[in-house]
């Protein structure tokens, strides 16, 4: 019974390390050596639709059926880059894009409300680039026989402009590209909405020609893996495909199972992305049409490609087809992404304990709304988990209370028994059970306050909310490390008092142990984001208040031969 309090102030410890462990293990990936992939033909090839190698598209056309006009593929050596057209360039309240007319790529996106970094707040964060390192880059494209030419992510689009640029008149913006060949005319219209940073995106096929055409649109995101020098090793979060289905749910398909193998499965109603940390692509069919779901690996990067194609749609001669789709790229926003489809806000990650953090965020966000000011809700939010188990942890001191004031018979115990171990706990559980005092009561707050850390920890870092989100003085990002250590420093010496307050353990060594213990965890809260060490630390100085204010009355009440407090 006496060891119980180190076993969990130990378990503390190593529930920690293992959530680091857990973290590196899911989500700290790093970079691998190139892999040279083979590209077999992709199954479940849909009638009167051709299928080939091409590992840049699902089931690329034959080389002999690309059309007029090609310039050569978007995925070119970095030497071609400079033969390649100047981009649109596209403006609206929330984001700035540049798309290629080769195949109407996205090349690159900036979201116009986030800063690169802290420490770069004029400088716009770039999510879409058409180059390593953190190549990233949004497709689409038509395949259909041999005999059809359609335009591919290769193809060379035409516009009418080379700027757009959304005005305060109107909350829409449409970009238009055109293509034609062989009596076949592609229209592919890219619309941006104020306030959105949902693209939709639609392909109208005018079949001109004497015969029926069989047709289906494919939509895909490559990047290569993300590339951060100045990111902590300590914290590393997921970068990756996920894709999701109505069955199926919310799948990781990461760069290693990318290598590995492919993915080739049929989903209606769901969706596929790339995600990384606070950011995210994602591909959202229309409802109610089967999709397939693919996974490629291009060798020279490596390059990672998720996406979907849709079933072949036969097009009689001077017929139409509109293929819709819709394009999110910008921030998890937690309060926008289960609005736009269904199980997209699982991209937002809390792991095992979402049933827990996801309160927390929202309680979290609800007092934000109040103060304005994330560090402040932290330390209110602290406040309201102290107060909602106030009367767990008054229980608790108070035992711990008794067994301080208990410490002088207990040291009397141990000198009369010397080294007879069940001597010493047998006298040690008579006078618990005679004075009413439970040993492990001491325990439950640390056992109550274990997930609610955990909890926090993932919502401080899965959160773009809370991103580059400043405090006071010194901390200007409660999602990093505090950069002087000044924080984790005082964690330590509110855990170093807080053990002052507690009963000493009889045994020299243990006695030693928790001397070492508050230099353990000051070193590892050192490499959490201060957000979480603020927590802790606030929720320390409210606990040697509490215990304080209880040990001086039960103490009181003992010198004054009052009756003891239970």
């Amino acid at each position: 019974m006496d060891n119980m309090r180190l076993i969990l102030i130990v378990a503390l410890g190593a529930v920690l390390f293992l959530l680091y462990q857990a973290w590196q293990q899911d989500y700290g990936h790093f970079p691998a050596p190139p892999v040279t992939a083979t590209t077999p033909v992709a199954s479940g090839t849909a009638p009167g639709v051709a299928a080939s190698g091409d590992a840049d598209t699902p089931d690329a056309p034959p080389a002999a059926a690309t059309p007029s006009g090609t310039t050569g593929s978007i995925d070119g050596p970095l030497d071609e880059q400079a033969a390649r057209p100047s981009p649109i360039t596209v403006e609206t309240d929330v984001l700035r894009a540049e798309i290629s007319p080769e195949g109407g790529t996205i090349t690159s996106l900036w979201l116009i409300d986030y800063a690169q970094s802290a420490d770069e707040p004029q400088q716009e964060f770039r999510l879409l680039k058409p180059t390593p390192p953190n190549k990233f880059i949004v497709q689409s494209g038509l395949l259909g026989d041999a005999t059809a030419e359609l335009p591919t992510h290769n193809t060379r689009f035409t516009a009418a402009h080379n700027h757009y640029q959304l005005d305060g008149d109107h909350d829409t913006l449409t970009v238009e590209l055109h293509w034609t060949s062989a009596g076949i005319d592609v229209i592919r219209r890219l619309r941006f909405r104020r306030g959105s940073y949902v693209v939709e995106v639609a392909q109208e096929v005018i079949n001109h020609s004497d015969a029926a055409v069989a047709v289906r649109d494919y939509n895909q995101l490559q990047r290569t893996e993300l590339y951060d020098p100045n990111k902590s090793n300590f914290i590393r979060t997921y970068t990756g495909g996920v894709w999701y289905g109505p069955e199926a749910k919310y799948n990781k398909e990461s760069f290693d199972d990318i290598r590995r193998r492919r993915l080739d499965e049929t989903v209606v109603d769901g969706w596929v992305a790339m995600i990384q940390h606070y950011f995210m692509a994602a591909w959202i069919p229309p409802t109610g049409i089967p999709q397939a779901f693919y996974t490629r690996l291009v060798d020279d990067g490596p390059r990672y490609i998720i996406g979907m194609y849709s079933p072949a749609v036969v097009i009689p001669p001077g017929g139409t087809h509109l293929f819709e789709n819709r394009l999110f790229v910008g921030p998890k926003l937690q309060g926008q992404l289960s609005d736009i489809a269904p199980g997209l806000g699982l991209t937002v990650d809390y792991g095992w304990l979402t049933i827990l953090a996801d309160p927390i965020f929202w309680l979290l966000s609800m007092i934000y709304k109040l103060v304005g000011n994330w560090g402040w809700a932290i330390i209110i939010l602290t406040i309201l988990i102290k107060g909602a188990f106030y009367k767990l942890s008054e229980t608790s001191y108070k035992s711990m209370a008794n067994l301080r004031k208990m410490a002088p018979r207990m040291q009397a115990l141990k000198d009369r028994y010397g080294d007879d171990k069940e001597r010493l706990n047998q006298a040690m559980m008579e006078m618990y059970k005679k004075e009413k005092i439970n040993p492990l009561g001491g325990c439950l707050p640390i056992l109550v306050q274990i997930p609610v850390f955990i909890a926090l920890y993932w919502v401080l870092l899965e959160s773009v909310e809370l991103r580059d989100a400043p405090f006071m003085l010194w901390l200007n990002n409660l999602t990093e490390p505090d950069p002087y250590f000044i924080l984790p420093l005082i964690m330590g010496v509110s855990m170093f008092v807080q053990q002052k307050l507690n009963p000493p353990p009889p045994d020299p060594v243990q006695a030693k142990i928790f001397m070492v213990l508050p230099i353990v965890f000051t070193v590892f809260f050192a490499f959490f984001p201060s957000g979480l060490v603020l927590y802790w630390t606030v929720n320390n100085l409210l606990s040697i208040a509490q215990q304080w204010y209880i040990t001086r009355k039960i103490e009181g009440a003992a010198r004054h031969g009052g009756k003891k407090a239970t």
